[in-house]
């Protein structure tokens, strides 16, 4: 048998084919406290409007996977050294979970360690797996300059949770190096936090663009650019109808009375469509837009979806 030295075996092939075929394709409910502190108040509105389900490969999918195992082994390590780790939640057996905004925002802790060699209070725990460079830069800058998206999440924590610390653990994933950082709750950015996730979720439309220069590099990177600066359609679903609102008391509710999930009668909010789709008429049922590049009118009545599947094979 000729060995393929060169190239990705099948074996290793089926194995990245299989974490995709496993993964659950879907979004989540609710609006993650875990990214609520990325810059782009737009992506953030995108993510909780699922209007673009982000496609990763199943060696990234792996990736993750690294990542969740990596946490069992350090809540092991702070057992061994003598923390007491609660992981889940004593009345419900599940990750310790808290919401706000009626519910449509929610943040689940990784855990809460008592009796660390620094201290005898209680802190919440967040752990995180880094490259060198991340790693390095972490080490250097601290966890608020280097990564302010994961220090948010754990300001977040700490509030829900009522405690006034943190413990924060990064492994780097080439030394198995771990870095650590005792955080102290700052009030006062966890409301701000809160705040902005409030806006984002009542928002009926897209916040503004954190660049209008599509190649600015946080743009280039973000999963929400096809549609944001692309010429991406966003996916047919019931928040990404006009009909559709979300509630107070974290439910949505349908104008045409229909439950919510999506249906015929799907009427996309015209503020999300592409640029080069402009309204040209719109009623209460219909909005017809022109297409600036061919001067076709496209009309958006009942055949949402069509019109995605269009743009798709278009592309």
């Amino acid at each position: 048998m000729k060995l393929e030295q060169y190239m990705t075996p099948e074996t290793v092939r089926l194995i990245y084919e299989k974490y995709q075929q496993k993964r659950k394709n879907e979004h989540r409910p609710h609006l993650g406290g875990s990214q609520i502190g990325n810059e782009c108040s737009r992506a953030l509105w995108y993510q909780f409007r699922h209007a673009w389900t982000p496609d990763f490969s199943g060696r990234i999918l792996r990736l993750f996977e690294t990542g969740d195992r990596e946490e069992d082994r350090v809540v092991s390590n702070l057992r061994d050294i003598g923390v007491e780790i609660w992981e889940v939640d004593p009345e419900t057996g599940k990750q310790v979970r808290f919401t706000e905004c009626g519910g449509h925002f929610a943040l689940s802790l990784d855990g809460v360690g008592l009796g660390f060699p620094e201290s005898s209070k209680p802190h919440t725990l967040e752990f995180k797996t880094m490259n060198t460079r991340s790693f390095k830069d972490i080490e250097k800058k601290g966890l608020q300059k280097s990564k302010p998206i994961y220090w948010a999440q754990c300001q977040i924590g700490m509030h829900l949770a009522e405690l006034e610390n943190c413990y924060f653990f990064a492994v780097c994933k080439e030394t198995d190096a771990i870095y650590a950082e005792r955080l102290k709750l700052d009030k006062s950015e966890a409301m701000q936090l809160i705040e902005k996730a409030n806006k984002i979720i009542f928002a009926e439309t897209p916040p503004s663009k954190l660049s209008e220069d599509a190649s600015f590099w946080q743009c280039k990177f973000c999963p929400y650019w096809a549609v944001c600066h692309g010429c991406k359609i966003p996916e047919v679903s019931c928040r990404t109808c006009s009909h559709v609102t979300p509630e107070k008391d974290g439910t949505w509710s349908c104008a045409k009375g229909k439950p919510t999930v999506t249906c015929d009668e799907h009427l996309y909010i015209p503020q999300i469509m592409p640029k080069d789709l402009v309204v040209h008429d719109a009623g209460d049922d219909f909005v017809e837009y022109q297409d600036q590049d061919t001067g076709e009118i496209i009309k958006n009545k009942g055949n949402s979806q069509a019109i995605f599947d269009g743009r798709m094979r278009d592309e």
